[in-house]
């Protein structure tokens, strides 16, 4: 019963830290996103 239990909790928390460093990768890639939608706009309204 306590193997099952530390197993479980360790899984808990293995899928806590793939979770948070899957969130953070998104973040980013979408802060690229708007950082490069940004530019975009920056320059039309120059060439206006």
């Amino acid at each position: 019963m306590m193997n099952k239990l530390l197993t479980l909790m360790l899984l808990i928390a293995i899928s806590g830290l793939f979770g948070c460093n899957t969130m953070e990768g998104a973040g980013k890639d979408l802060q690229s996103g708007g950082d490069a939608l940004s530019e975009t706009a920056r320059d039309v309204k120059k060439d206006l």
